[in-house]
């Protein structure tokens, strides 16, 4: 029987950074579910029209995207893996479009903002934001613009068959996005883990955060990252969401016990392998 392939939802088209990520993650033998939002994504899972889901959640430059965090909580998928992926943006149009024909560059808000430089270079393009990266490479395509280029990765460029004219425009050649996977809790069984993800509130009192983060250490479990986020509707009350890493599992799993008797709504959002660049 043939194992049918992972379907994996994203926010966005086809040949977005999504779908790259995906690729990345589970190689390109995958069924792209594509929507509209990152809400319709976990919406697909719930619904069980996706398997996975693949979801921005921090940016080195833009930092981290606040709304998703919500969207971890509120759903409750576990979250099985992260990926890594080098932001490279290109300049890209109809084949036989000439540079000195561009009248317009358009692309997401995020990532024209990220070409700061090649737009003070070329202050005669006129600069449109639109939702999506590779849309905007799929519109030039669909409707033959031969004065717009688009600013997208160069898997649209492959797919929507267009002519790279400038590689590389990205002001910071170091930007990366981390994405998340998440899946349905039976998926999420026996994955051998080294880093967490964690969500939990503290008391509004003198070190209840230094109490947990001192436990980490002692401990020997490295906190990678951490954001708060005010709860809704309780005035100086926070979740915060923390990333740690471990080297031995019973460190772990010791620091959990510790820090449960410090912490309230305590969630562990996912247990997975961290991320190595190969």
């Amino acid at each position: 029987m043939e194992q049918q392939k992972p379907r994996v939802a994203i926010q966005g088209i086809r040949a977005s950074f999504h779908e790259e990520a995906a690729f990345k993650f589970f190689g390109e033998n995958i069924t792209t579910i594509e929507c509209n939002s990152f809400k319709q994504t976990f919406d697909k899972l719930q619904a069980r029209e996706a398997d996975y889901v693949v979801m921005a959640i921090e940016n080195s430059i833009a930092g981290s995207i606040l709304p998703n965090y919500s969207l971890l909580l509120s759903y409750n998928f576990p979250v099985v893996g992260e990926i890594y992926l080098p932001i490279q943006l290109h300049l890209m149009g109809l084949p036989g479009v000439k540079f000195e024909d561009i009248k317009t560059a358009m692309s997401h808000p995020i990532a024209i903002r990220q070409c700061d430089d090649f737009f003070n270079d070329h202050p005669q393009l006129k600069v449109v934001e639109s939702s999506d990266t590779a849309a905007c490479a799929k519109r030039i395509r669909e409707e033959q613009l031969t004065d717009t280029v688009a600013i997208a990765n160069s898997l649209a460029a492959k797919l929507y068959d267009l002519q790279i004219l400038e590689r590389r425009i990205e002001s910071n050649k170091k930007n990366f996005t981390r994405f998340l996977i998440l899946t349905h809790q039976e998926n999420a069984k026996n994955i051998p883990a080294n880093k967490a993800s964690l969500c939990f509130q503290v008391s509004n009192e003198v070190g209840s955060l230094a109490k947990v983060l001192n436990i980490l250490a002692e401990e020997g479990v490295n906190m990678s990252k951490i954001q708060s986020m005010p709860v809704l509707g309780k005035r100086n009350e926070y979740n915060f969401y923390v990333d740690v890493e471990w080297e031995d599992g019973k460190a772990y799993d010791a620091a959990i016990r510790q820090v449960l008797k410090y912490t309230h709504n305590f969630n562990i959002l996912g247990e997975y392998k961290r991320f190595i660049e190969e």
